[in-house]
């Protein structure tokens, strides 16, 4: 019999390799002389067709269960579902909101051999897309081929060699020590929004850890708080780094505006909330009486829409200063620190809860020049110099 073919009991079975891929596909009738003469025909009639590079599996067994097993559809379903277990809940929403929109409609029925590399990048530069969500696609594509190639792998991946660059982030752009000035002594209604500008510009906590900070984080007496929650997309859960996990010391500017909340928010009845865990899945309840409330409704903030759009964006016009989002308030304390020349950049790393020295020096190794100190004058003085 011609190489590939096997009599099993009364039937016959084709066995052949193609892209990587061994295929073992029953034939219809019984193991007659005359369809074992069939099966040989079929099996010179493939091995050309693969030499050739015409070669169609679903031409020949358009009922296989191998396609179904070499749909890229299947794959990414069963990659999504390993996400959903290892992911926070709002980055498994984004991966999976990704695969939907882009890449299920393109490749979703598409066998994992259809799958051209030169397709592929041309693809992928053709999203009306920004690049980081770009390498976003990419990133699920890749995910879902090495997937695949657990079982298959002698299967070539197309994502081999596709690189998507990324524009240099943006510099950070911290308000002056003027602007800052301006903002803290333009008169407002809502006094309890402005301390927590002054809050975040005094002690630099991203975004999302302001507003899950608690009464129970603060010790007043000690001047310290504790960084231990974020909110983010409207979940609270723990921070993603340990070194983000901190207890900081507070400046004067930050310890007076939480005393001054104190007031409002101190004797607040607590509220339970859960805290997804580092593991992306366990879940634990906490009672806590939250600092900064909405000065409207009274309720804990879901997010910085409110303080973007409701408060500061009105704020910073009426002190007359160029609108920055409260973001930009984390990078003026660190931009305020640096500009004082006597902040050890250890110390700023551990405060602000980096992991290294290198993003600071990334990202804030140039001086707000107009609040940057005299240091000749500086040395001049220390040294005695004349």
């Amino acid at each position: 019999m011609a190489k590939g073919i096997e009599i099993r009991g009364n039937s016959i079975r084709l066995v052949f390799r193609y892209e990587g891929v061994r295929y073992q596909e029953t034939l219809p009738g019984k193991a007659t002389p005359e369809n074992v003469a069939r099966a040989e025909h079929l099996a010179r009639l493939i091995q050309v067709e693969i030499q050739m590079g015409t070669y169609e599996h679903a031409r020949h067994f358009p009922n296989s269960r191998a396609l179904e097993d070499q749909q890229f559809g299947k794959y990414l379903d069963s990659w999504l579902d390993i996400q959903k277990s290892q992911l926070a809940p709002s980055s498994y929403r984004g991966q999976k909101s990704r695969a939907e929109y882009h890449v299920r409609p393109k490749w979703g029925t598409a066998a994992f051999a259809d799958i051209d590399h030169i397709e592929l990048e041309q693809w992928l530069r053709a999203l009306p897309l920004h690049n980081k969500s770009i390498k976003e696609v990419l990133t699920i594509m890749r995910g879902v081929v090495r997937l695949y190639r657990r079982k298959h792998r002698d299967y070539p991946d197309p994502t081999d060699d596709i690189k998507i660059r990324l524009p240099s982030n943006d510099d950070p752009d911290p308000f002056t020590r003027a602007e800052i000035d301006r903002i803290l002594s333009t008169a407002t209604d809502r006094p309890a929004e402005l301390r927590m500008c002054e809050y975040m510009i005094w002690d630099g906590p991203r975004v999302s850890e302001a507003l899950a900070v608690a009464w129970e984080d603060v010790d007043l007496k000690a001047g310290t708080v504790h960084y231990r929650r974020a909110l983010v997309e409207g979940s609270y859960k723990v921070p993603k780094t340990k070194r983000s996990k901190r207890k900081v010391q507070l400046l004067a500017p930050a310890l007076r505006a939480l005393e001054e909340q104190y007031r409002l928010t101190g004797q607040a009845k607590p509220v339970e909330i859960e805290v997804l865990e580092a593991d992306n899945r366990t879940k634990r309840k906490q009672k806590v009486r939250f600092v900064w409330l909405n000065s409207r409704t009274g309720n804990p903030m879901r997010g910085d829409t409110y303080l973007r759009e409701s408060f500061l964006q009105g704020h910073l016009a009426t002190a007359g200063i160029r609108y920055r989002g409260p973001g930009q308030f984390r990078h003026t304390f660190a931009s305020q620190m640096l500009s004082a020349g006597i902040v050890p950049i250890q110390w700023l790393v551990d405060h602000m809860g980096h992991t290294t020295t290198e993003m600071i020096y990334k990202r804030y190794g140039r001086w707000i020049v107009e609040d940057a100190p005299d240091i000749p004058s500086m040395v001049n003085q220390k040294l005695g110099l004349k």
